[in-house]
């Protein structure tokens, strides 16, 4: 996990850009639906949560 935010900009760019153009949508590792939410983590961090099933991770 990145020390900083500024390093975990990065590392969310970087899932982005090997998804752009693929048509490709960040899916949850549980259920496999692509209905997800970003959130802020407790530490500040960034974490998903899905819409469909709940299931969370980071």
């Amino acid at each position: 996990m990145p020390t900083s935010l500024l390093g975990e900009v990065d590392d969310l760019l970087r899932i982005a850009e090997a998804g752009a153009g693929t048509g490709s949508a960040l899916q949850c590792p549980s259920c496999g639906s692509s209905h997800v939410a970003q959130v802020l983590g407790d530490n500040g961090g960034v974490s998903f949560v899905c819409t469909a099933c709940g299931h969370s991770w980071s």
